[in-house]
């Protein structure tokens, strides 16, 4: 964890990697609650029996989007902005999903600080978040996550 106390300090971290996330479970059961949240039923994500038998991946996998729902709490894991009176979550850019993520796996999240850019009252932060799966080579998320501090 990286904790900064100024935005001075934040800027120097343009361009590198500041670290990477605490591992986050996948259950079946984040993933019907998920479903349940978002109404996205799909079998694929929420018949274990189906999805064994049918799916290419031979068992459910998360949503996408339940992935990245988890960017906020994978960003608050890595670094924590002391001198922040706000934070909010602005955006995502070049959001792709390369690989499934099982059911029953573990993800965590590598983030770097890829810019900082004046905002209005403040500034916007573009981070390069590529999500991993434990066991597994290719990413299962790869996104630019906009946040704006004031």
């Amino acid at each position: 964890m990286i904790e900064t106390h100024s935005l001075d300090e934040l800027k120097a971290l343009v361009g590198r990697e500041i670290g990477v996330s605490r591992w986050f479970d996948m259950p079946q059961s984040r993933i019907d609650t998920f479903a349940d949240a978002t109404d996205d039923h799909q079998w694929i994500h929420v018949d274990p029996r189906r999805a064994a038998s049918e799916s290419p991946f031979h068992g459910t996998v998360a949503h996408g989007f339940l992935t990245l729902s988890l960017l906020p709490a994978m960003l608050e894991s890595v670094l924590r902005m002391r001198d922040v009176k706000l934070a909010v979550n602005y955006g995502l850019n070049k959001v792709r999903f390369p690989a499934p993520v099982p059911a029953g796996s573990r993800v965590r999240a590598r983030v770097a600080l890829a810019a900082i850019s004046p905002e209005h009252s403040g500034v916007q932060l573009t981070f390069e978040v590529t999500v991993e799966c434990e066991g597994q080579g290719k990413p299962v998320c790869v996104a630019e996550f906009l946040i704006r501090r004031y």
